[in-house]
């Protein structure tokens, strides 16, 4: 009886409640109190979010910045630190050109860069599709020892190439700074392969019933659906030459200053216009001449960038 008598009066006092009685639930439990919390919390953390990536991109941008500021600078305020030039000489620009063959530079450096990245794209791709087509005995373990070519450092690999293009006579010239690319890449067989792997099977062998040979299955099939890899693979070895100042110091380095290439320009640069070597400290050249030699890799990234894009993301989700 003590046990009807409590629950009926928990009854009334429920049912007499203003809150019970216009059925609003409270405030604790509201799906709308608590999608208000939510939407706050996921306001806060983009905001979180962005500040961090606007913190990172202006500490990528500030050498860029520095660079720039130094470029427009007189010689005696090129080190200053200060991103706002407090004198602004853009004759830097104008100058640079008498003051070093900075046009010969680039010019060199394109057409090796070109050579290279083409070459290196070229032959890995063929490489890679035998790989990924092709079914033989050890494909396994002959692949596995072109990955483990990945492992040797450069300094192991330099004197014997050196040797070998000394004993081609082509030391002091163009050839060794591309013809190695010529046998393709471990890197970018392993990337292309993976892309190849991806392709459909049944295509390739509706081709060969339609008579294809195994070069037509790679050059009207394979290329054209791996355009994204094979650009990538185009920009990261066109950056690797444009950049490759060990290679032009050792191959180009006894010959005439016009005939190097935009790395070992800089280099030489730096050492002229040093004072220890009878220079007048003109290093605003210096970072004019640095600046301008970005211009192509900007140009090359802005046009290929949709590929780079894509390319990257399809990798990514054959894991």
């Amino acid at each position: 009886m003590a046990v009807d008598h409590v629950a009926q009066s928990a009854a009334t006092a429920s049912a007499l409640s203003p809150a019970a009685s216009a059925g609003v639930r409270s405030p604790s439990t509201s799906p709308v109190f608590t999608r208000k919390h939510l939407n706050v919390g996921r306001l806060i953390g983009k905001l979180v979010l962005w500040m961090l990536l606007l913190a990172f991109t202006c500490l990528f941008l500030y050498p860029f910045a520095w660079l720039l500021a130094a470029s427009l600078k007189p010689r005696d305020e090129v080190f200053d630190n200060s991103l706002i030039p407090a004198t602004f000489s853009p004759q830097n620009y104008a100058e640079v050109w008498t003051q070093l063959p900075l046009l010969s530079w680039m010019g060199i450096s394109i057409v090796i860069a070109l050579l290279a990245a083409g070459f290196a794209a070229i032959s890995s791709s063929v490489v890679a599709f035998g790989f990924a087509y092709f079914r033989f005995p050890g494909r396994g373990l002959l692949f596995a020892l072109v990955l483990g070519t990945m492992m040797l450092p450069t300094a192991v690999t330099m004197v014997p190439q050196y040797l070998i293009w000394r004993s081609l006579g082509l030391v002091g010239t163009w050839i060794p700074l591309f013809g190695a690319n010529l046998f393709g890449s471990a890197f970018y067989i392993f990337l292309q392969r993976q892309f190849f792997l991806g392709l459909p099977r049944e295509l390739f062998e509706a081709a060969r019933i339609d008579g294809a040979s195994y070069w037509g299955l790679f050059r009207r099939i394979a290329m054209p659906l791996s355009i994204p890899s094979f650009i990538i693979v185009f920009l990261f070895e066109f950056q690797a030459s444009w950049n490759n100042l060990q290679g032009s110091l050792i191959y180009l380095n006894g010959g005439s200053p016009s005939g190097f290439t935009v790395p070992l320009g800089i280099s030489y640069a730096m050492s002229v216009f040093s004072p220890t070597n009878g220079g007048h400290g003109d290093y605003q050249y210096v970072m004019v001449a640095s600046l301008l030699v970005t211009t192509p890799m900007l140009i090359l990234f802005a046009f290929g960038q949709r590929f780079f894009v894509e390319g990257v993301a399809t990798q990514g989700r054959k894991g």
